[in-house]
């Protein structure tokens, strides 16, 4: 039994349903069956089904290991109810499908879900946005961007072009980038970052992208706790106090001796169930309905398990901030319970783990619209999520400095000259225009002089430095024209560096005695 792993992409949920119909027509075990004094060839019995399809599901990587019986059987229904199975007399469309004995076989024919007509490819469905296309007037304050300094040269050595290769084509204008402007491009950039995840040439067939709220992109960024938890700044849409009240009581289960509340047996399961209760009658499952499909899609990702929780953690940023808060408290919970070794039994008939995945898998992720597999894909997502809850719930850095120093580039593009701290409006830009040869090789030549001239001067009122250091600093012979216009005559240079009278060479004892005479001999005196 071998089952092809189906990666990301539009329609992941109708493809594993045709594989999986395939794989159960073409491998489930078929034999001679009695029942009530009849021989029935080809078929199997519920049970035998069953066993068979749990056994599959659970060695698939599609779904895994967490797939129960009860999903199973529940999947054997919905076969039954698609004709992809029939019972030995032909009948078919009631979920009647029993655990039992009761016989059952293949249709002549299975008919496999088509695929919806796919809408015309676009491959730059996502683009920035354009500057004319919103109204202007609203306000570019309260949107959080890391703040870039810079400098007159700075500005120069980045944007000003050199003297003599080009001629200065255009000055360009900055305009005003609105708030507006601002959270076009992080919802731009956001679902273009998970469309390169996914491998996508649109995201049209996995998202709705008009539905993308950018405010809740922005917002569920910034405005967080020390915890990395969601602040609503609706408290109305706040946890009822009483259910964060129990799921604290079960994420923080101490010994029994160290509880101050009253205890009785089974407290636990009934504060279990109080949560259950609550989070089962939402009004809408916690990652939304219309990005079920962008949720199964990154379910094809698994394998590679990095790539995965990326993918999940630029979904998550989709979501309205009170889904996001109560999925974090939520899998908070969850997770804490399931190492917690002191946590009494909370189901007979279940592991901690397993009833954590069967409880809330359904209040976490299904589809608006009944599909075939959404209770086994919810099981894998929630399982996924159980174990690295607290990466794909993070913010990811990668995204956000990303748009930060998008944002921070569209604010200061802006061409500026030496000098000019301050920016400056002009009426209507200018363009470039045709210069004579002479004109060309006079600025070449004279277009540097003027900067040199001022930094001379801011060399030469400079009280710091001393007349040694200044005349270093001047690099006469580097530039020769420069300082002869600024000192035409030596008077002018002594005048500003006076020289020093050198002092008189000290006499030496040394340079009044004779200077040495060789030995000689005379004659003696002895006779």
């Amino acid at each position: 039994m071998e089952h092809r792993i189906v990666g990301p992409g539009p329609y992941r949920a109708t493809r594993l349903w045709n594989e999986t119909v395939e794989l159960f027509r073409a491998k489930m075990p078929l034999r001679k069956h009695r029942c009530r004094f009849k021989s029935y060839e080809h078929c199997f019995t519920a049970a035998e089904a069953v066993d068979w399809l749990h056994e599959l599901l659970r060695c698939s990587q599609n779904f895994g290991p967490e797939v129960t019986r009860k999903q199973t059987v529940q999947l054997l229904k919905k076969f039954l109810k698609n004709h992809v199975i029939e019972d030995i007399k032909g009948k078919w469309g009631e979920e009647d499908f029993e655990d039992n004995r009761h016989l059952y076989r293949f249709p002549p024919s299975s008919p496999l879900k088509p695929y919806p007509k796919k809408p015309p490819n676009q491959k730059d469905v996502i683009k920035f946005p354009e500057w004319n296309d919103l109204p202007p007037g609203t306000s570019q304050e309260n949107i959080p961007v890391r703040p870039v300094v810079m400098n007159s040269e700075m500005w120069y050595k980045r944007h000003s072009i050199a003297i003599g290769e080009v001629p200065a084509c255009r000055l360009v204008h900055r305009r005003q980038l609105t708030e507006a402007n601002v959270e076009e491009i992080w919802k731009s950039m956001t679902l273009s970052y998970l469309q390169k995840i996914l491998g996508l040439d649109s995201l049209e067939e996995v998202l709705d992208v008009k539905l993308v709220n950018s405010k809740f992109i922005i917002h569920n960024v910034y405005s967080v706790s020390k915890q990395g938890v969601v602040i609503l700044d609706d408290k109305s849409k706040e946890l009822p106090h009483w259910v964060l009240s129990a799921m604290k009581c079960l994420a923080n289960w101490p010994n029994c001796s160290d509880l101050k509340q009253p205890m009785y047996l089974g407290f636990e399961k009934d504060v279990f169930k109080t949560i259950a209760d609550y989070y089962g009658h939402l009004k809408e499952p916690l990652l939304t309905f219309h990005l079920f499909d962008a949720f199964v899609s990154v379910l094809g990702l698994l394998q590679k398990e990095k790539v995965a929780v990326e993918a999940f953690q630029i979904c998550c940023l989709l979501l309205p901030p009170e889904n996001r808060r109560k999925l974090q408290l939520l899998m908070r919970m969850m997770a804490r319970i399931c190492l917690n070794k002191e946590m009494p039994p909370l189901c007979d008939g279940f592991g901690t783990r397993t009833l954590m995945v069967q409880t809330f898998s359904r209040c976490i992720l299904c589809s608006k619209d009944e599909v075939d597999l959404d209770e086994l894909l919810a099981a894998r997502l929630v399982t996924f999520l159980m174990d690295n809850y607290q990466e794909i719930l993070k913010v990811p850095l990668a995204l956000q400095t990303s748009i930060e120093e998008r944002v921070a580039h569209l604010r200061r593009v802006q061409i500026k000259y030496p000098g000019a701290d301050m920016d400056i409006t002009l009426s209507a830009p200018s363009f470039c225009r045709q210069i004579s040869p002479e004109e060309f090789e006079y600025q070449r030549s004279y277009g540097s002089q003027e900067p040199l001239a001022a930094l001379l001067e801011e060399v030469i009122t400079d009280a710091k430095l001393s007349n040694k250091e200044k005349k270093k600093k001047l690099k006469q012979k580097s530039y020769p024209e420069v300082y002869q216009e600024r000192f035409p005559t030596p008077e002018s240079a002594a005048l500003l560096f006076p020289e020093k009278p050198k002092p008189k060479p000290q006499l030496l004892m040394w340079a009044l005695k004779k200077p040495f005479q060789p030995f000689q001999r005379t004659r003696s005196f002895r006779m």
